[in-house]
């Protein structure tokens, strides 16, 4: 789970987007995202796809099984 939420916290930084806007874009809550990037909470398969395609990375990449 490390790994991912380094992954993701990077890809939203590399995309110059807040966390409130990723959160808009899994239409959930902000305070629900930054539980994502702590590694408090883990998204449904749904909101991994959406993250993936938003930050046009392969999913294996977000969770640290391919290096991109």
């Amino acid at each position: 789970m490390k790994i991912f939420c380094e992954r993701l916290i990077e890809q939203r930084k590399l995309n110059n987007m807040t966390q409130r806007q990723v959160a808009e874009k899994l239409n959930i809550k902000q305070p629900s995202y930054i539980r994502y990037e702590k590694g408090d909470a883990e998204p449904t398969l749904e909101s991994l796809v959406i993250l993936a395609d938003l930050f046009d990375v392969s999913v294996d990449y977000l969770l640290g099984r391919v290096e991109y």
